[in-house]
């Protein structure tokens, strides 16, 4: 029988997979993984990291719609160094508001931990959804503390698919750098022939 956190994985997998080709279908799967993964992290006493599954859900449904704009094809980008440094002063202050929630109410594991890595994940997903290179370099930080996270509540195989993230991360900022300097060529081309 087929556990549910494996099933999770494997379907955490093929969304990853499927992002990094820029497939419209990486949504799909990761609306499952999701749906599947809320109940994991719930029972292992990740609340942060469970109820992030109900925004990845949602995230998912917003990035299919990005992806899948009928005006013209989203293409991958790059952020500023300005939104960069909002973004993380957002997840920092997040991060240790909700873990001191997490710390003096609940019952969480590591509720600095988790609240770090679900609000990075949120971030990340954002930036997934928006096609910007950088959601790599995001999900690379919260990805390895996630290893250590789920190691510590014996979630051996979401551990695992972690590390696994952590090889295709890599493939994946490739092959997004290759589009958007192909991109960026093409454009230059354009601009070259109109004139």
């Amino acid at each position: 029988m087929i556990s549910i956190e494996s099933l999770a994985v494997f379907l955490a997998i093929l969304y990853l997979l499927l992002a990094v080709k820029q497939n419209i279908f990486c949504w799909l799967a990761a609306i499952l993984s999701a749906t599947l993964y809320f109940s994991v992290m719930y029972s292992a006493g990740l609340y942060m990291e469970a109820y992030l599954q109900i925004f990845y859900v949602g995230m998912a449904v917003y990035g299919w719609s990005q992806w899948n704009s009928a005006e013209k094809p989203l293409l991958v980008r790059s952020w500023s160094k300005t939104n960069h440094l909002k973004a993380i002063g957002l997840i920092l202050f997040l991060t240790l508001l909700s873990g001191y929630l997490l710390e003096t109410y609940t019952e969480a594991a590591l509720p600095f931990f988790d609240a770090l890595t679900t609000w990075g994940a949120v971030v990340a997903t954002y930036m997934v959804a928006k096609k910007l290179i950088e959601n790599w370099i995001y999900w690379f930080v919260v990805d390895l503390i996630s290893v250590f996270l789920f190691l510590n509540r014996d979630l051996y195989l979401t551990a695992g698919l972690f590390i696994v993230y952590l090889i295709i991360i890599v493939f994946g900022y490739k092959t997004w750098k290759k589009s958007m300097i192909e991109n960026k060529n093409g454009a230059a081309d354009s601009n070259r022939q109109l004139r």
